[in-house]
């Protein structure tokens, strides 16, 4: 038995847009769709995303992913989820897609995923899982999913694209390391 096949699968997880985004304009959807067994985003998130389509011809309609679940989010418990997550992270545009993946997060127990710090620490104080890009890109390598130099390019790609992310691909396996991610 292989390393990756004693490691536990990821739980499902919920992306937020900025996540989406960058992996678009850096050509690079098709690794979650590839890699990943159960990816979600809201239907608010989805929004948010289109928007990007006419300025980035890679961006497709995320509607359009067969390996993407939009959650709905359209029961009163995830309404009212909603509803607490934008008192606590705001009602500005990029905080109405925070709020909706967090409440599916806690609605749903799926694990959140972000890189937006000051959500994150809010999410994490009100007893969210939450995640960034390079633990996502940790967790595949550990599962057999992808090697470790395809995720220091991927982390150069996403930083092309303006993703701000904590290290480069080059800097990844130190930084990683000193975190416990590998």
């Amino acid at each position: 038995m292989s390393v990756a096949e004693t490691i536990e699968p990821l739980p499902p997880l919920v992306a937020d847009a900025m996540v989406l985004i960058h992996f678009a304009k850096a050509d690079r959807l098709d690794v979650l769709g590839t890699c990943l067994s159960s990816l979600s985003t809201t239907r608010i998130v989805a929004a948010e995303v289109d928007k990007y389509c006419a300025e980035y011809p890679s961006i497709t309609s995320i509607s359009d992913l067969e390996w993407l679940a939009i959650l709905p989010q359209d029961t009163l418990e995830e309404l009212l989820a909603f509803e607490r997550w934008v008192q606590l992270l705001g009602s500005g545009e990029h905080d109405l897609g925070e709020a909706s993946v967090f409440a599916a997060a806690e609605v749903h127990e799926l694990v959140a995923i972000t890189d937006d710090r000051d959500a994150t620490r809010v999410g994490r104080k009100h007893g969210l899982e939450i995640h960034g890009t390079v633990w996502l890109l940790t967790r595949l390598h550990q599962r057999g999913k992808m090697t470790l130099p395809q995720i220091c390019t991927l982390v150069d790609a996403l930083r092309e694209t303006g993703m701000r992310l904590p290290c480069t691909g080059g800097e990844l396996p130190r930084w990683a390391e000193e975190r416990r991610l590998l």
